[in-house]
C-alpha cells in the first residue's frame, strides 16, 4: 500500500468516523490527534478572528472566522495529497513525515493573524510585525508543542518553514507551494468560502474537482503544476479571483471602512500593540477605543466603524488604471505616509477649516498581489509551459498587472463635508498637489 494513503488523516477522508461540519455541508474528517490540536488555546483563538473583517459592514453575512477557514484549508490539503500520492514523482519526493508537516502547516497557516491584520500590514509601517513572525511564536506555545511532540513525526521548525516559505530543500519548497502558490489549498478555500458567506456567486463557480484531478509537479519537481486537462478549471479560478477582488474585497464601501481603520491605526501607531495583537477581534476593538481620547479623530472614526450607528466616509472621486492612468500611477503603490501627506495638502487647498483626517486617499498598497501563473504539463510532448502561454485569459492578466485592473485609487471625505466637496476639481487639484 502507498504509505501516504496509510496516514490516518488521509484514511479518514473515506471512513467518516469523526467529522466536523462547516458550511456549505462540508465534512472535515478529524482524527484524535487532530482534535487535540483543535482544542488548544492557540487554535481556539481563531474563532475570535473574522476572515474578512470589515467586509461584513457591506456584506452582512460575511462573519465567518479563520477557524472555519483553517478547517477548510486542512480538508483541501487532504484532497490534494490523496490525489498527488498517485503521482510517482510526488511519492518519490514526499514521505509520510513530510505530509504530516504539511497537514500541520495547513491547520495553523493563519495562526499568526491578529484582528484586521491585512489592512494594518498593507500600510507597511516599520514598527509593525508581520503575521508570519507571530505564527512562529504561537506554534511554539506549550500546548501545541506538547501535542506535536507526542503525536506527530515532524517538528515545529519544519512546519514554520513551510508556512513562511523558507524551504531548505526541494521537498519543503514543493510543500510550501501547495500551501501558498498560484493554485493552492488556501485560495481553494477562501475564494469559495468568502463568496459563500458574502452571498455572491463569483468564487464558487470554478471546477475544483477537475482542478484537483489535474494536479502534478512542475518540471523541476519543486512546485505544484497542473496537467492540460485542468487548464479550463484554472482559467475559471483566475477569473473567480479577479471578480472577488473587484466586487467584494475592493468594493468601494469596504475600502472606505478600510481607509478609516488604517487612518485610525496610523494615528495610534506609537502605542504598544504587542498585547492587543494576541486578542480576539471584539476585545481588540474595545481595548483600542478605551486607549483613545473620546474627542480624537481616531475615536470618531472607530465609532463610525464599530459604534451603534455605521457612519462611513463618502466616496468623492474614483480613479482607475483604465480611465485615469496618469493619476492612478501617481498614487498607486506609494508608501502610506506619502498618501497621508497628499490628503493633507488636498484638504489645505480646499479650505483652511479642513483637518488632516477629513480627506482619506485609498490606493493599492506597496506590496503587489501574487500573480496567477502555474506550469501546465502536456503528456503529448512531455512539456511544461506557463499557463499564461497556453491561455489567452491568463495571458492577459499575466501581461497586465493584476492590481491595476481590480484595485482603484479613491478619495473619501468625512460625511459632514461631502456636500462642501461636491464641486471640487479633484483631477486638477491632484495634479497640482499630488
Amino acid at each position: 500500500m502507498n504509505p501516504i494513503l496509510a496516514i490516518p488523516e488521509i484514511r479518514a477522508l473515506d471512513d467518516g468516523s469523526s467529522l466536523i461540519r462547516i458550511p456549505d455541508q462540508m465534512d472535515i474528517p478529524v482524527t484524535d490527534r487532530v482534535l487535540r490540536l483543535l482544542d488548544t488555546p492557540v487554535f481556539q483563538r481563531l474563532k475570535t478572528i473574522s476572515q474578512l473583517g470589515l467586509v461584513s459592514l457591506v456584506y452582512p453575512a460575511a462573519h465567518h472566522t479563520r477557524f472555519e477557514h483553517s478547517l477548510g484549508v486542512y480538508r483541501n490539503c487532504l484532497l490534494f495529497v490523496r490525489q498527488l500520492s498517485w503521482d510517482q514523482r510526488f511519492a518519490a519526493t514526499v514521505s509520510p513525515e513530510d505530509v504530516e508537516a504539511l497537514l500541520l502547516a495547513a491547520l495553523f497557516h493563519d495562526v499568526g493573524h491578529w484582528p484586521f491584520c491585512h489592512p494594518i500590514e498593507d500600510m507597511d509601517l516599520d514598527t509593525m510585525p508581520q503575521h508570519e513572525s507571530l505564527a512562529s511564536e504561537w506554534l511554539q506555545h506549550e500546548s501545541v508543542a506538547e501535542c506535536v511532540g507526542a503525536d506527530w513525526s515532524t517538528s515545529i521548525d519544519r512546519v514554520i518553514r513551510i508556512i513562511n516559505k523558507q524551504g531548505q530543500n526541494r521537498t519543503e519548497r514543493l510543500l510550501a507551494s501547495i500551501l501558498s502558490g498560484p493554485i493552492d489549498i488556501d485560495k481553494f478555500d477562501y475564494l469559495y468560502r468568502d463568496s459563500l458567506h458574502a452571498g455572491v456567486p463569483y468564487g464558487q463557480n470554478f471546477d475544483s474537482t477537475r482542478l484537483i484531478r489535474s494536479l502534478c509537479l512542475n518540471e523541476a519537481g519543486d512546485r505544484l503544476a497542473i496537467s492540460r486537462k485542468g487548464r479550463t478549471a484554472a482559467e475559471l479560478m483566475v477569473f473567480a479571483r479577479y471578480v472577488m477582488f473587484s466586487e467584494v474585497y475592493w468594493h468601494h464601501a469596504v475600502r472606505s471602512a478600510t481607509a478609516m481603520l488604517q487612518r485610525a491605526f496610523f494615528r495610534s501607531r506609537n502605542l504598544d500593540w504587542s498585547p492587543e495583537f494576541r486578542l480576539g477581534e471584539a476585545e481588540f476593538v474595545t481595548r483600542w477605543r478605551q486607549r483613545l481620547d473620546p474627542a480624537s479623530n481616531e475615536s470618531r472614526m472607530l465609532d463610525g466603524l464599530f459604534g451603534a450607528r455605521r457612519k462611513l466616509y463618502k466616496r468623492a472621486a474614483n480613479f482607475s488604471f483604465v480611465d485615469h492612468e496618469e493619476l492612478y500611477r501617481s498614487l498607486a503603490h506609494r508608501p502610506y505616509t506619502e498618501l497621508v501627506d497628499v490628503g493633507r495638502r488636498l484638504a489645505g487647498e480646499i479650505s483652511k477649516s479642513l483637518g488632516d483626517d477629513d480627506i482619506l486617499i485609498d490606493a493599492p498598497p506597496v506590496q503587489l498581489e501574487v500573480q496567477f501563473n502555474v506550469d501546465v504539463y502536456d503528456s503529448r510532448d512531455e512539456s511544461w509551459r506557463p499557463l499564461g502561454k497556453v491561455s489567452p485569459v491568463v495571458h492577459t492578466l499575466a501581461k497586465k498587472q493584476f492590481d491595476d485592473y481590480v484595485k482603484q485609487v479613491r478619495i473619501f471625505v468625512r460625511p459632514e463635508i461631502a456636500k462642501q466637496t461636491q464641486t471640487v476639481d479633484w483631477i486638477g487639484l491632484l495634479r497640482q498637489t499630488g
